[in-house]
């Protein structure tokens, strides 16, 4: 049997890829959107790609489901009564999908999302039993799914079919079984998730507390109480899922825009996301830009800051960022972008186009100013378990989230500093509040490590 496991780093999200060379066929779990891996290993492994199955519709990343069937013409499996509108076929509790030496057999799962399954995964060339289970977004390694995507109005009705999968059908199955999930560690489909790629039901029985619980009312009281920050874009991806995904062909077609382009669609509405680092933007950007440096997690930080549906325009160090931003924006139904800024912020200047910047402050600064009692309100943005483990003196405690929600009741003229634990998300939202009129407003240069690292300490 052919077994292989694809991640998308940051996003956290994992698809599969099951075959027989022998049969010459195999199976696309839970595809990303672009899908030339898939069809990589199936020219190179010699296997046609027969089946797309879905363990269930994703919130936080758009399908390649699309895709993929547009370049194979293989069928699209998801649960029994999953409600997308395209064509597709149906997966019930012992459903069998069997070729050469894979057996696959189908459970429903649901919790995450009323449809959910899972698929337990026999080499009959090993034995006949399984020796693996493709767990989908119900159980992670180190972490559970959360089950209040499908929304509020059936989320008790989720917490017992949570609990119902795990406790009643996974949980009894043998401890060998390898677990392989949907998810890893940058998702926001669970919270707590290992960096691990795979586990086994034995090991994350004894070691997930969610796990060890009496009873249902334990499990409840546990599951039911906070979630994970629910991005912006999850809505729309659902949406998109469900209804199936346009062909990456028919997204707008790429632009290298000079800064007149650039501006005159500016002018008409777009957002700016400029990927540079926190010290060049801040130094010079395009006025209402919105700093999210190209790291691991940015494809979740846009979720959270900008709407799916805005047109985008992209400020880059390089023609080669810009191709990896336009996959990570894809796989997250970004589809709207127009271009980039050809020759970057110093082609934008020497234009004469208008420019503002971002002004960072230093620890030691910071620091004169708490002694002098000389600063305006100093805005701790982390979540509120980071902010636990000890903050700035004077600071005040304001969730990104939050900020991004609804702009914090502080005067716009106001001097107001923002902090995080990098300054990576301080930048984020030092940016937004700047786009949204604040006139004074710094991001604390490297974060509560630079401030610590300084030598200065943190209060209770």
């Amino acid at each position: 049997m052919y077994f292989k496991q694809i991640t998308v780093p940051g996003l956290g999200c994992n698809s599969y890829v099951i075959g027989c060379p022998g049969a010459k066929e195999a199976v696309v779990v839970d595809p990303k959107r672009d899908v030339q891996d898939y069809m990589d290993i199936s020219r190179d492994e010699g296997m046609k790609i027969t089946h797309i199955i879905e363990t269930h519709v994703h919130a936080d990343h758009v399908s390649g489901n699309q895709e993929l069937k547009s370049r194979t013409g293989a069928a699209i499996y998801y649960g029994e009564g999953t409600p997308v509108t395209f064509d597709h076929k149906e997966l019930k509790e012992g459903d069998i999908i069997e070729f050469g030496m894979v057996k696959l057999e189908i459970l429903s799962t649901p919790g995450h999302t009323p449809n959910s399954i899972s698929i337990l995964v026999t080499d009959k060339a090993r034995a006949n039993i399984p020796e693996l289970i493709l767990t989908g977004d119900l159980l992670f390694v180190g972490s559970i799914g959360r089950p209040d995507l499908a929304g509020a109005e059936v989320l008790e009705e989720q917490v017992k079919n949570l609990y119902h999968s795990l406790y009643e059908k996974v949980l009894r199955l043998p401890d060998y079984l390898e677990v392989f999930p949907a998810h890893g560690q940058g998702s926001l489909c669970g919270k707590g998730l290992s960096a691990k790629a795979s586990s086994t039901l034995g090991y994350e029985r004894q070691t997930q507390p969610l796990l060890q619980l009496p009873g249902f009312g334990a499990f409840h009281d546990q599951i039911a109480s906070v979630f994970p920050v629910r991005p912006k874009s999850f809505t729309h991806i659902i949406s998109t899922n469900t209804y199936g995904a346009p062909l990456l062909e028919r997204c707008p077609v790429e632009q290298t825009l000079n800064p007149d382009q650039f501006e005159q669609i500016r002018q008409q509405g777009a957002t700016i996301i400029d990927t540079r680092d926190t010290a060049c933007f801040g130094g010079f950007h395009i006025p209402g830009a919105i700093n999210i440096g190209f790291e691991n997690q940015m494809a979740n930080w846009i979720g959270m800051v900008v709407d799916p549906l805005d047109k985008l325009l992209l400020v880059v160090d390089h023609r080669d960022r810009y191709e990896e931003m336009t996959t990570q924006l894809h796989r997250i139904g970004y589809d709207n972008i127009y271009g980039y800024l050809s020759g970057g912020i110093a082609a934008w200047i020497s234009s004469g186009m208008p420019i503002d910047s971002l002004s960072p402050i230093s620890a030691q600064i910071l620091k004169q100013k708490l002694d002098k009692k000389d600063f305006g309100q100093i805005v701790d943005v982390r979540t509120p378990e980071e902010r636990a483990q000890g903050h700035i003196p004077d600071s005040w405690h304001i969730p990104m989230t939050d900020i991004l929600e609804k702009s914090p009741d502080i005067p716009k003229d106001e001097e107001v500093i923002v902090v995080c634990s990098t300054g990576y998300r301080s930048n984020i939202v030092a940016s937004h509040l700047k786009q949204d009129g604040f006139s004074h407003v710094h991001s604390l240069a490297g974060g509560l490590i630079a401030w610590q690292n300084a030598g200065y300490g943190l209060v209770d």
